[in-house]
């Protein structure tokens, strides 16, 4: 999640700032126990995390490069992109080559490369970060992106190479919580979400989600305890005990598989900053398909709507209400329609039953990426304070499940 920003280039670089949010959670246990192993619901082979994504025939194949970018700060990672770049640009001076690194991703670290005017053409470098083919199938990842790109749904891909991609920069201005508020981009943005979701990518295979498959992976893969006194403390005292997570996936699994939500080819992973606005060409692009993979349509919506919140200073407050909402919906199930070849009318019972099932999905997402976080807390080596976004995202899922599990689904 969240491993590319794609703010201007030409932006001052900050280092992110750790998320402030001190809301107290569900206690997982008394900060002086330790915890047992955990017992995950089961162990998923690598075959059966497959999404069934399909590249189509004649699609072309993405070069593999065999040289590794150090994640070590410049000059560290000068010379293994310098490396990758005498592929893809042999005409650009390595002298005149300016690199800029991008400090507001929390998975990845992003590398934009460029020579003289930098809206010409820029070559973004992403370096996976530590651990992270823990939580990323990154065969599937190519494979999306491949999908996604014959259809005129993602940057072009350049190359892959031992630890990690390299890619097109997509001009424009990455969204901030304000922007996805206003109805002129988010109509767009629905749309755009509508496409993807009518894309067919399973070469005649009936799609299944393996959200639930992901979720009981990562959480056989949380950790138990934090060598640090003070942070173990914390994750001991603030974090729901294995047992409880145990008990909400399975009743998620139960609840949410029979709303009767589609399974389409989604994003996963669409915060503000995944989408790029271009005011000239009136139209939106969504970057970073790690996570992407067939699932329910309702996540993927309701997990963009809890990124409403942001990211490094969450505020739940910022989760749209029912009548932004309703309107978004509208305008998604209309793209939809017309993408499917339906035309383009919509019912107020059609809106009210995605409204109910997005907003019930959206308890989900807060559940995978506070497992994510969790994984992250433990291995990744970015300044981010991954166990306090855990906790939040907690916090908000059992907040949210006594809200939403009032609705119901119209007759």
């Amino acid at each position: 999640m969240i491993s590319v920003i794609h703010s201007s280039i030409i932006g001052s670089i900050q280092e992110p700032e750790a998320s402030k949010n001190s809301c107290r959670l569900r206690r997982g246990g008394d900060a002086s126990e330790s915890r047992p192993p955990l017992s995950a619901p089961c162990r998923v082979p690598p075959a059966a995390m497959s999404n069934y994504i399909h590249v189509p025939p004649g699609s072309p194949e993405v070069p593999k490069l065999d040289i590794t970018v150090s994640e070590r700060e410049a000059p560290g990672y000068r010379q293994g992109a310098l490396q990758l770049l005498r592929r893809l640009r042999p005409h650009w001076r390595p002298e005149e080559v300016t690199l800029q690194l991008f400090t507001d991703g929390i998975t990845n670290k992003l590398i934009g490369c460029y020579v003289g005017d930098i809206t010409d053409d820029v070559v973004l470098v992403r370096i996976y970060g530590n651990k992270t083919e823990l939580l990323v199938d990154r065969d599937e990842e190519v494979k999306s992106f491949r999908v996604l790109q014959a259809h005129g749904c993602a940057p072009q891909l350049y190359c892959t190479f031992n630890n990690g991609l390299c890619y097109e920069f997509m001009q424009g201005e990455a969204l901030d919580p304000e922007h996805v508020c206003n109805p002129d981009i988010f109509r767009l943005i629905a749309r755009q979400l509508a496409k993807i979701h009518t894309i067919h990518a399973h070469n005649g295979w009936i799609p299944k989600s393996n959200l639930w498959l992901k979720m009981g992976k990562y959480f056989s893969l949380i950790p138990t305890e934090f060598a640090d006194e003070e942070v173990n403390k914390r994750f001991l005292r603030d974090i729901p005990s294995p047992q409880v997570l145990q008990e909400e996936m399975a009743w998620m699994k139960e609840r949410l598989s029979n709303l009767g939500s589609p399974v389409v080819l989604c994003h996963n992973d669409l915060l503000c900053k995944n989408i790029i606005y271009n005011k000239k060409r009136g139209d939106v692009q969504f970057i970073d398909y790690e996570y992407s993979g067939y699932n329910y349509l309702a996540y993927d919506i309701g997990n963009h709507f809890n990124e409403f919140a942001g990211v490094n200073e969450v505020d739940y407050s910022l989760y749209p209400n029912r009548k932004l909402q309703e309107q978004w919906l509208r305008s998604y199930l209309e793209a939809y329609k017309e993408y499917k070849g339906f035309g383009t009318e919509v019912s107020e019972k059609e809106v009210e039953v995605l409204y109910v099932q997005v907003n019930q999905f959206a308890l989900a997402s807060h559940f995978f990426w506070g497992l994510w976080a969790l994984i992250q807390a433990k291995y990744s080596t970015i300044d981010f304070d991954f166990l306090g976004y855990a906790i939040v995202r907690f916090n908000q899922y059992f907040k949210m499940k006594l809200e939403v599990m009032t609705l119901t689904l119209p007759e």
